[in-house]
């Protein structure tokens, strides 16, 4: 691995590939809608045709370096994810009868225990399940820097396994004493927060067409942080070009009283006071914005990211997207993080989504297909790509994922609409059957591939964490394990090494924890 402690960027593609013989294509392009018996031609990172293979041009059908079989497949652009907190895949089925703000309280002395390995770990998982489900693209909002945890070590994993990255630099820096929620032993400085930030952006942002690596800037919410931080970071973003701001808002019913109580006012005036009322923001949940916050939505042309599992594990309501989309708010879909949705599946989130919206007693509150969207324009839209990213046509990214629906016991009987099984039938659809990412294959027949040979295993494994454990006993039995594996086939992701280093992680992370911490009863 490089000696840079954020990796190295993958080297561009050498391959053209053509995906032929397609039954079902999803492009969600407008003009190309869903085309059967289709093809694909990727000409390195970028698609340069998509049709019926009728008509594929000969020279592309005789120069194709990789040819995959798409019979059986229902093909459609990568999923896009829009909120996640990767940190927290190690810490999943905790308060588990907690609304939002006891959930926090109850996790913020666990996450406090992360080192920069354990968040390394821990966000590998959560892109293994997310690249195992559709998503080729995601965003990440890491807030909490404890011990030497740096927003480098979630980058590292997002080139080790190829995923196309859009970090959030996060931040908290209003505790208890300052009106927060948050103990104050885990929030950071005003000026430590904006000086990472800048340095964040410097030294990752890629603003050019096709970019595997983007960044936002994004304090973690109105109860952790000061107004006067809000602001610098909106000021300090729009100092560059294509970098975004994203935080949460209008969680839950505590989020207005907290609001209303502290500034007087609800959700509107306050991204107004903040600076946060224009194009290049994007907000997780927006449960309870009413009519009025929509409207201003919908005329700033600001982005949701909807997160229907987290929204309901939490308590906190159905988000009212069936209204956001008729007034005109861009909505995509988060998966949010992994111990308040404990799963991270954007095909699950997509049906969740349309099932509540359905639960009303209306059958049209969601559409399939509008989900799907969401899935995948929506989620391209709020991270400020829609030109590049969410739609199967010429000139947009290599982004491209197909799943198996013949011969698989879940999509029994879907012939009359396999696209909509996907949906429909999920989360039973399993992992994808092919997922390519900037014109790189990275996932092949349902295997996960490693972008970087597998470099980060032993990383892992020669680490030591926080209390300065080395490697022995389960870590010893994962070097062999990999050692295997890396004489088998390099290229294969080493689940069982990253499975085995999770456990280790996890169990270092909730020791002591007591048992009404951990929500059972």
């Amino acid at each position: 691995m490089s000696s840079h402690r954020a990796g190295a960027p993958r080297p561009p593609p050498t391959s053209d590939i053509l995906i032929r013989d397609i039954s079902h294509l999803a492009t969600q392009n407008d003009d190309l809608g869903e085309i059967a018996n289709a093809g694909i031609f990727i000409r390195g990172n970028v698609i340069e045709w998509v049709g019926k293979m009728s008509k594929l041009p000969s020279e592309l059908s005789e120069h194709a370096d990789i040819v995959i079989n798409g019979e059986g497949h229902v093909f459609l652009p990568g999923l896009v994810n829009t909120h996640a907190h990767m940190f927290q895949a190690l810490n999943r089925c905790m308060a588990q009868d907690q609304q939002l703000h006891g959930w926090l309280k109850t996790l913020y002395p666990v996450w406090a225990q992360h080192t920069s390995t354990s968040v390394f770990v821990s966000t590998l998982v959560s892109m293994a399940e997310l690249l195992l489900s559709g998503c080729t693209t995601s965003s990440d909002h890491l807030y909490m820097y404890p011990n030497d945890v740096k927003l480098d070590d979630t980058i590292r994993a997002a080139r080790a396994v190829g995923l196309r990255f859009h970090p959030v630099r996060g931040g908290m820096s209003a505790g208890m004493s300052r009106g927060g929620i948050a103990p104050d032993s885990v929030v950071e400085q005003e000026a430590d927060i904006l000086q990472d930030m800048e340095r964040c952006i410097t030294e990752f942002h890629d603003g050019s067409r096709l970019s595997m690596l983007r960044m936002s800037l994004g304090p973690a919410s109105q109860k952790t942080v000061t107004n006067e931080l809000m602001i610098s970071a909106a000021r300090l973003a729009r100092k560059y070009p294509g970098v975004r701001l994203h935080t949460h808002l209008a969680e839950n019913q505590e989020d207005i009283e907290y609001t209303e109580r502290l500034y007087g006012y609800r959700f509107g005036p306050y991204i107004s006071a903040v600076e946060w009322d224009q194009c290049d923001c994007w907000f997780a949940h927006c449960v309870k914005l009413n009519e009025s916050e929509r409207a201003l939505f919908s005329e700033r042309r600001i982005g949701v990211a909807h997160c229907p599992s987290s929204n309901t594990r939490l308590a906190s309501g159905i988000a009212p997207v069936r209204a956001m989309l008729d007034q005109g708010v861009n909505v995509g879909l988060g998966v949010d993080g992994a111990c308040s949705s404990d799963a991270q599946s954007l095909l699950a989130e997509a049906r969740l989504a349309l099932l509540l919206q359905r639960a009303g007693g209306d059958p049209r509150g969601l559409g399939v297909r509008e989900a799907l969207r969401m899935a995948t324009r929506g989620g391209a839209t709020n991270l400020g790509r829609q030109g590049e990213l969410g739609q199967v046509a010429p000139g947009f990214a290599a982004d491209v994922v197909g799943f198996k629906v013949t011969d698989k016991l879940a999509f029994a009987g879907t012939a009359a609409d396999p696209v909509a099984a996907l949906l429909l039938c999920a989360p039973d659809a399993g992992p994808v059957n092919w997922s390519i990412i900037d014109g790189h294959v990275v996932v092949r027949e349902g295997v996960l591939l490693a972008a970087d040979g597998n470099r980060w295993v032993r990383e892992v494994l020669v680490a030591r964490d926080a209390v300065g454990e080395a490697a022995t006993g389960s870590g010893a039995m994962v070097a062999e394990a990999a050692a295997t594996t890396e004489e088998v086939d390099a290229e294969v992701f080493d689940m069982a090494a990253l499975l085995a280093a999770a456990e280790r992680h996890s169990r270092s992370l909730v020791a002591g924890v007591s048992e009404a911490a951990l929500g059972r009863r």
